[in-house]
């Protein structure tokens, strides 16, 4: 033996064999995911609002109010940009800093009225143009694909897997 080991190209795999491999797939997906997200940032445009805000509203309309570091931690983003799309939400008017009754020294982060309405608006003209992007596939490719994904989605992420 020689101390060599196979490279991964020449590993005899499953996956090596298969008529799709995992790197044409993967660009296949970014490809894909890339576009969906070109179109998402294109709908939350007449509110000038951007899909990492967009996403902060939609935690806190399922969970309000939160600490900063909650909301990055949601986010899986560092806390110091979850301020930076909390200081952009709270200038729009979308949320607003509050003392934490239970710790003097934190602040929570909530929805304001025209923050709950906004979201409800933003939400819907995302799934409008969801609804447009996967259009073309039939309901059949629709449930089918969604159950491929689920399959890849992190057992953490339990709320994506059921919706």
């Amino acid at each position: 033996m020689d101390g060599s080991s196979p490279s991964p190209s020449s590993a005899s795999s499953p996956a090596s064999s298969s008529s799709v491999d995992a790197d044409g797939l993967g660009e296949l997906f970014w490809t894909v995911a890339r576009e969906l997200r070109h179109r998402t940032r294109d709908a939350l445009t007449p509110w000038q609002i951007t899909p990492a805000q967009f996403r902060a509203l939609s935690v806190l309309i399922r969970e309000e109010p939160q600490r900063i570091t909650e909301l990055a931690e949601h986010l899986r983003i560092a806390p110091r940009s979850a301020t930076e799309v909390v200081d952009h939400l709270e200038r729009s008017g979308l949320v607003e800093r509050r003392p934490d009754a239970a710790d003097r020294r934190a602040t929570l982060v909530g929805l304001t009225g025209k923050g709950r309405a906004a979201g409800d608006d933003l939400r819907e003209a995302r799934q409008a143009e969801a609804g447009r992007f996967f259009g073309s596939l039939s309901e059949e490719d629709r449930q089918a694909l969604a159950e491929i994904l689920r399959k890849l989605v992190p057992a953490g992420d339990q709320a994506v897997k059921r919706g």
